[in-house]
């Protein structure tokens, strides 16, 4: 069986360096990421090809559930197989609980939960129609274990797709869909970026003062990096994994410990 996975949100960070070590490891890989996206994300599929797998930029907004279940179907049209969802996309808002606004909150609930389920339900319905056993592979982070203060939206979130893997992998495990989430920790990625940008402007601190803040926490002493993620994603996609179902692995070299 040819091995083909769609991945959201891969035209750049962690997404961009799973799509890459799948396609390492015999994948053909679809990406699904917003059309202001598209450069960035054929440019993930041209270094796919260089790989020498096939690759395809399905353009489209993960919050909406149709566009979800039609990037399944382009990618199984496209490659003649399907077996593996990674649920990557998100977001992060910064800010005290009591700054929190509904068209914030919206986002970020449509984001990182909607989003992830509608992924569910899209793989798991395509694997069933195909007969075959599937993996779906979701984007938890370290906030998925603990709540972290001006993180309250993105924990909250966190904590939804951890449900969500692990109530999924009850109701699909005897159509032999496996469903898991990786947790990454501090990975400096265009996220990160971004919310140490939103430190400084709310908080008036140095651009990169939170994560600096959280390094010397890290019991390995260093942040990490988007390969580190990558790798589990790698393990949680083959065959090794083929016994583990509903389980959120946390990959942040010792921040946080369950």
């Amino acid at each position: 069986m040819s091995k083909v996975a769609l991945i959201t949100g891969a035209a750049q960070g962690i997404g961009k360096s799973i799509a890459l070590q799948l396609a390492k490891d015999g994948y053909k890989v679809a990406i699904l990421d917003l059309p202001t996206q598209e450069q960035l994300g054929q440019e993930v599929v041209s270094s796919i090809n260089k790989i020498g797998q096939d690759s395809l930029f399905i353009p489209g907004d993960v919050c909406s559930r149709s566009e979800i279940f039609n990037a399944v179907d382009k990618t199984f049209n496209k490659f003649g197989g399907f077996n593996t969802m990674i649920n990557n996309a998100g977001i992060a808002k910064l800010g005290p609980l009591l700054s929190i606004t509904p068209e914030s909150w919206e986002k970020s609930l449509q984001t990182n939960i909607s989003s992830t389920l509608w992924g569910i339900q899209a793989s798991a319905k395509k694997f069933i129609e195909l007969n075959q056993p599937g993996k779906i592979i979701n984007a938890g982070s370290v906030a998925s274990h603990e709540g972290f203060v001006n993180l309250g939206i993105y924990s909250v979130t966190k904590h939804g797709v951890k449900s969500l893997t692990q109530t999924a992998a009850k109701e699909l495990a005897s159509q032999k869909i496996t469903v898991n989430s990786y947790c990454p920790g501090m990975i400096p990625t265009n996220m990160w970026d971004s919310i140490n940008e939103m430190t400084g402007d709310y908080s008036g601190r140095a651009k990169d003062a939170l994560l600096k803040s959280y390094t010397p926490k890290i019991a390995m002493g260093k942040v990490g990096d988007a390969q580190d993620v990558a790798d589990l994603v790698s393990f949680l996609a083959s065959e090794k994994s083929n016994y583990i179902t509903g389980q959120s692995y946390v990959v942040d070299g010792g921040l946080v410990f369950n």
